[in-house]
């Protein structure tokens, strides 16, 4: 069987290349192209673009490069038409996966779509389009199913979220960082963008936390350069590459930007104060046209408030130091989070095993159609 998979940002990298080691679990023959990144690449499979070449966040950084975009979706039909696999495994990434879906299906493939694009908080007048070009939909958040059921009669297979499992195969080793229970993990994101926007708000609190070491985990990618400038200057902070679960193991607390960072930092059982600033214009374009109470997958997921959410110009070091400080020494507030943890993760492994799950369903699919 040939595999075309399309992951363009760094989770799409983790949970793509799980997917395609179930899948070569099960067709040990199958050769697979894909985008993505290392992880994806390590598994065997042959690399066509690196996600770090598609990845644009929000809007107005996303006209600044449109002519770019516009470039690898022709390049990235010309490949498919090149290789004519025999399936399209779509990861997240709607902005370029849905045009690609369409397309593909137009020229007769079969278009498989794994994490499911977050249409119950903007842009909902795709699912139709939806429904006509994508021939299997995945679901990793419990209540997509229903969500898709009942408000669009398209029955979707939920097949468990992904970090669950991850969260328990990671070989966690600590032995390099020291201080145990006096680390505060800062995670202000991926890209540059958005590191800028959100580290010295995050680093501005430092101070006030003088019996604590605060540990900034890099994005892969980003020279130490870029860091230096920022971290200069801070007698408590430190920052390490690759290690960030080796952090968040230890951690108290964690100062989080906004995405799937969340739902893993409360996975891992760490109080944390999930961050977003963006540009004063993708934010106005954004919170008129988002319809979901929550910014983070914790609180969504949960449908109740969580973990704090500090946004835009809630983020400040006023904030972020009241925020912090209940997580660090409020015990009913740790005790509450702890309880809502447990909570989350028996939601998100009612399905068992989400790769191996999606693995078996797609091979399910191409046997039957």
């Amino acid at each position: 069987m040939k595999y075309y998979i399309i992951a363009g940002e760094a989770s799409g990298d983790l949970h793509g290349s799980n997917l395609i080691k179930e899948l070569l679990k099960l067709d040990p023959s199958a050769t697979i192209r894909c985008w993505g990144g290392d992880l994806m690449q390590a598994t065997g499979a042959e690399l066509v673009k690196h996600y770090k070449e598609l990845a644009f966040m929000g809007f107005w950084e996303v006209l600044k490069n449109i002519s770019t975009i516009l470039d690898n979706l022709r390049f990235c039909k010309k490949d498919i038409q090149l290789h004519k696999p025999d399936t399209l495994v779509l990861i997240d990434y709607p902005g370029f996966n849905l045009r690609i879906a369409k397309w593909a299906k137009q020229q007769g493939y079969r278009v498989i779509y794994y994490i499911s694009p977050q249409v119950w908080a903007w842009k909902e007048n795709r699912v139709e389009m939806m429904k006509q070009c994508i021939d299997k939909m995945l679901v990793i958040l419990p209540f997509e199913k229903e969500y898709y059921r009942e408000k669009w009669d398209w029955e979707v297979e939920y097949v468990g979220h992904p970090l669950v499992e991850v969260m328990q195969q990671k070989q966690l080793t600590v032995s390099e960082i020291t201080g145990p229970n006096n680390i505060v993990a800062l995670l202000p994101g991926s890209r540059k963008q958005e590191i800028l926007k959100k580290l010295p708000l995050m680093l501005s609190v430092a101070r006030y936390f003088t019996g604590y070491q605060f540990i900034v985990a890099k994005a892969p990618g980003i020279d130490d350069d870029f860091y230096d400038a920022m971290l200069k200057n801070h007698d408590n902070v430190s920052a390490v590459s690759n290690r960030t679960y080796d952090i968040l193991l230890q951690a108290k607390a964690a100062l989080v930007t906004s995405g799937t960072a969340t739902l893993e930092t409360a996975l891992l059982g760490v109080p944390e104060v999930v961050c977003y600033k963006g540009s004063f214009l993708s934010y106005q374009i954004g919170k008129r046209l988002v319809k979901v109470k929550y910014i983070s997958l914790v609180n969504l997921i949960m449908d109740k408030m969580v973990v704090r959410e500090l946004i835009q110009d809630d983020l400040n070091t006023e904030n972020l130091k009241k925020a912090l400080s209940d997580i660090l020494n409020d015990t009913e507030i740790i005790a509450a989070l702890k309880k809502d943890y447990a909570r989350l993760k028996e939601l998100l492994s009612v399905g068992g095993n989400a790769s191996a799950n999606a693995a078996a369903s797609i091979q399910k699919f191409l046997q039957k159609n």
